[in-house]
């Protein structure tokens, strides 16, 4: 997963005219590590889609602009606009993510 290092770049990322993930997260974010044990599954199985992730605590305008409350967030972009949020506090299992998933792409 390619991380994302400044606005410009998340600006273009989110304008694509295909869906793109993002993931937002921190370092210092328990949650994040653990779902970074599980999420090179999904993203094999979601290999058609972009992935990128953007450190929440380095972007918090944007973080703010798209109500990323909790980490880890998922966020879905096609054309600018956000499809879909995946919350921290339902984004802790594998199941979770990939019902995400399923409903919004």
């Amino acid at each position: 997963m390619e991380s994302i290092k400044t606005t410009e770049q998340f600006n273009t990322l989110i304008q694509q005219p295909k869906e793109v993930i993002i993931k937002f997260y921190a370092t210092w974010c328990p949650d994040c590590t653990r779902m970074d044990m599980f999420i090179g599954d999904i993203l094999e199985e979601y290999k058609n889609i972009d992935w990128y992730q953007i450190n929440k605590d380095d972007f918090p305008e944007i973080a703010e602009k798209y109500q990323v409350m909790g980490i880890p967030s998922l966020l879905i972009f096609k054309n600018g606009e956000k499809l879909g949020h995946l919350h921290s506090a339902n984004a802790k299992t594998p199941e979770q993510v990939q019902a995400f998933l399923s409903e919004k792409l």
